[in-house]
């Protein structure tokens, strides 16, 4: 079995990913294939939790690689918050997806001005979401984990995927912020 975990980014998904560390039946990697394009993009390997937000933009691709087969797991964020995280992570490095959203995606002045950064990250996580929740609704084994109740429902996660290892060294993973970033005001 292969699980992704599919998210808008900036709504936990390396947290995730550390507590899928504590499962001994899977490996589990963050944008583990992130630089490769193709059927290499999806070459992921069986009894793999892989999260990485831009999967999203990848579905046709991962549904016709993997079909109905894996688990699909939308985790989530307020979506607010992750809005306000993206915006504080507007320009960072070359990668960053805001960036190429709110300059290619949806074309404006560059730089975009600041006062529109916030509206234009809104788009973005409703965009994804919305993509994400479609194509959800094409596939069978899926699920949905929220941050802010991660700790109450990874259990069921762990159940879903057979999982084997040390469930409470991975709920303390939810205790701890990895990757965290400022968010804008």
């Amino acid at each position: 079995m292969r699980v992704f975990v599919l998210c808008t980014g900036r709504c936990g998904s390396v947290t995730f990913i550390e507590a899928c560390q504590h499962i001994d039946n899977y490996t589990a990697g963050h944008e583990t294939r992130f630089r490769e394009y193709g059927p290499a993009r999806f070459d992921y390997p069986d009894g793999h939790i892989e999260a990485d937000n831009r999967l999203s933009w990848f579905l046709g691709g991962l549904g016709r690689a993997f079909g109905a087969d894996p688990l699909y797991v939308h985790l989530r964020r307020d979506p607010e918050q992750v809005a306000r995280s993206f915006v504080g992570r507007w320009n960072k490095g070359r990668a960053n997806i805001m960036g190429a959203f709110g300059q290619a995606v949806i074309p404006g002045p560059f730089p975009r001005p600041e006062e529109q950064r916030l509206d234009v990250a809104r788009f973005y996580v409703d965009t994804v979401r919305t993509n994400i929740e479609a194509f959800l609704a094409t596939v069978p084994n899926t699920m949905t984990v929220d941050l802010e109740h991660a700790p109450e429902q990874f259990p069921e996660f762990w159940r879903r995927i057979g999982a084997e290892g040390d469930l409470d060294a991975a709920l303390g993973e939810f205790e701890h912020r990895h990757n965290a970033a400022p968010a804008a005001g």
